[in-house]
């Protein structure tokens, strides 16, 4: 199964609702286009919506490292939103957790971003 991006803007705020698996290859890919159109578009202010996402491997986790780095030396903020239970222990399990800021529902992670 390919991954798909729908981007949508919510109170000045890029959310990529991001479906599929993020594996070696067109999964990281995607997002890493995803990202920089955004970045490219003027908006700094993304939420990584990872509600649909099935499946990430070490290659997928690298690429959010990847996005998240870009868009910090941007001089924006990146966030990743609905964690599913298999995404939210890899996070644990690699450490990564405590680097990205991690949300649970849209209303308070968009509200979370420095005006």
């Amino acid at each position: 199964m390919s991954m798909k991006v729908q981007t949508r803007q919510v109170d000045g705020v890029t959310i990529l609702d991001l479906s599929g698996r993020i594996t070696l290859g067109e999964g990281s890919v995607t997002i890493r286009d995803a990202v920089r159109d955004v970045l490219a578009k003027g908006s700094n202010k993304i939420l990584l919506n990872l509600a649909q996402i099935s499946y990430i491997d070490s290659s997928g986790i690298g690429e959010l490292v990847s996005a998240f780095t870009t868009v910090k030396n941007a001089g924006g903020e990146l966030k990743l939103l609905n964690l599913t239970k298999k995404v939210h222990d890899l996070l644990q399990i690699t450490k990564l957790y405590t680097v990205f800021d991690v949300k649970d529902d849209e209303a308070s992670a968009i509200s979370s971003f420095s005006k």
